[in-house]
């Protein structure tokens, strides 16, 4: 079952699993996707940690613990998170020994209220990197334009990042560009590149969730023949951006003082609509250097009847273009598109941030409801 796994991985994919969750690590789930699932590295952000501690027991001695010592919920929700982060990364640290560093990685992510504000992005990212304590572990900054300047400060300093809620092919260029920007610092600042990793997380599915909305309201034989079309040529020309940079003298004067590619990841790669294929997103976006993470059934499906290919993108190029042009052309506009979704992101993962310290809260002030409420 699964041999798809190993070509997947054999073509370039690195497989990501998008959860964590305490009951996960203690049950050796975790364990059992790196060994007989090639998963080789755990992304996590706010919904998954505020639906993993109200759905589980496994975190009452831990608050226990940190309510007898009258912690704010802000501290108490950080102790808990980074705990669940750190045990992932000794679970992953053998994947990133044998890699050298390219996978292995769990990735943390930055107080999402702060998404819009460089400086505290910047003293966040710096407080996680030190609070998990692991070389393999990634801080997660959003791509807003706030972040930008985080991304190059934090790089700079040798954090390794994964920036996310990345849907704009414009904010992705921005993105490489201040990644570069921030190892060059790093360069000129005595840092070894070498041992600075950085993905760059591009949504997938909810790129066609929301023009797929915009086309039904449409309802021409013109625009249903687009419907779910957007999402994957969206993606596959952000990798036709990061083959460009990547073949920049600028790019090649970096990796000849040790740095390693920002690779692709493909984020949100679960389908939402029943009737497309459940594993369209990962099929439809096989490449050389890129990562997909992925939810565990979606990891199963892949493995029991995912089409699998050497290179799924790169011949696409032309194609992926005349999408978008259509979908304009129909009235959608792209620019309009990302903009909803990167404002639609933030608000949901403020709102996951703030269920989590609801949640945190209660199970300090010992309030008995949150095991059944919450569930």
């Amino acid at each position: 079952m699964n041999d798809r796994l190993q070509e997947l991985s054999d073509a370039g994919v690195s497989i990501w699993i998008d959860d964590i969750s305490r009951d996960r690590l203690k049950s050796g789930n975790l364990r059992h996707l790196i060994d007989d699932c090639h998963v080789v590295g755990v992304t996590s952000n706010p919904t998954i940690f505020a639906k993993a501690v109200a759905d589980a027991d496994d975190y009452a001695d831990q608050v226990k613990d940190l309510a007898d010592r009258g912690v704010s919920v802000e501290e108490a929700v950080r102790m808990i998170t980074t705990f669940d982060v750190r045990w992932a990364c000794d679970v992953m640290r053998d994947v990133y020994d044998r890699t050298d560093g390219k996978d292995g990685r769990v990735s943390i992510e930055v107080d999402p209220r702060v998404a819009r504000a460089t400086d505290k992005t910047i003293a966040e990212a710096r407080a996680l990197w030190w609070l998990v304590d692991r070389p393999n572990v990634m801080v997660k900054i959003p791509a807003t334009a706030e972040g930008l300047p985080a991304i190059t400060a934090a790089t700079a300093e040798g954090i390794s990042v994964n920036i996310t809620l990345i849907f704009s092919l414009d904010r992705y260029r921005e993105v490489m560009d201040a990644f570069l920007t921030g190892l060059e610092q790093a360069r000129d600042n005595g840092h070894d590149l070498s041992t600075i990793r950085s993905v760059a997380s591009f949504f997938v599915s909810r790129v066609d969730t929301e023009v797929d909305k915009r086309i039904d309201a449409i309802g021409s034989d013109e625009a249903k023949a687009l419907r779910s079309k957007a999402a994957v040529a969206n993606a596959r020309l952000a990798y036709k951006a990061f083959e460009e940079v990547v073949s920049s003298s600028r790019w090649k004067d970096l990796e000849a003082a040790g740095a390693h590619r920002q690779r692709p990841l493909w984020a949100s790669t679960s389908t939402k609509d029943p009737n497309l294929p459940d594993t369209m997103y990962v099929d439809d976006l096989i490449a050389p250097d890129t990562v997909n993470t992925m939810p565990e059934a979606t990891v199963h499906a892949t493995a029991d009847h995912g089409t699998i290919e050497s290179d799924t993108v790169t011949g696409h190029y032309d194609e992926a273009q005349q999408v978008i042009d259509d979908l304009e052309q129909l009235g959608i506009s792209y620019a309009d598109v990302v903009r909803v979704l990167e404002d639609e992101a933030i608000e949901k993962f403020e709102k996951s941030w703030q269920e989590l310290e609801n949640t945190v809260d209660a199970a300090l002030r010992g309030d008995e409801r949150l095991s059944g409420a919450a569930r």
